[in-house]
């Protein structure tokens, strides 16, 4: 069983991890699956050092974590529930937002209809990454 002091560390590193739109920016691209220092710095429009200081962040809260690939490191978040919950997240902040509400169902929507699909994980409701279709 979690104690009070344990949540509220994990919450307190999850708050630090968020309060940054560009970290925010690297978990959203890394919902799609792992990738490359260098490809996340071309992708937002960020400098190589930029994505370094903030991915190392990202590891020190636990969410991401560094697969040395030769001479390079992937990075991917650190757990497949981690997807799960920034989706869940997302979907329950935009469900509640009446500025985005038409956006979110039109997401949702085709979502579904993706999921449809017979490719990876499908028949089990999960992608390759363990993402599973938003869900109203």
């Amino acid at each position: 069983m979690l104690t009070a002091a344990t949540r509220l560390d994990a919450m307190a590193r999850l708050g630090r991890a968020l309060a940054d739109p560009n970290r925010c920016r690297m978990l959203i691209a890394l919902l799609e699956g792992p990738t490359y220092p260098a490809k996340l710095a071309d992708e937002l429009g960020l400098t190589r050092q930029n994505v370094s200081n903030h991915l190392s962040c990202l590891r020190g809260c636990g969410l991401v974590v560094a697969v040395p690939e030769g001479r390079q490191t992937r990075y991917e978040l650190s757990d497949r529930r981690l997807a799960h919950a920034i989706e869940d997240l997302l979907h329950v902040v935009l469900a509640v937002d009446p500025d985005h509400r038409d956006a979110h169902e039109a997401t949702l929507a085709e979502t579904a209809s993706l999921s449809d699909s017979p490719d990876g994980d499908a028949q089990h409701g999960r992608d390759q990454y363990g993402r599973r279709p938003a869900q109203e």
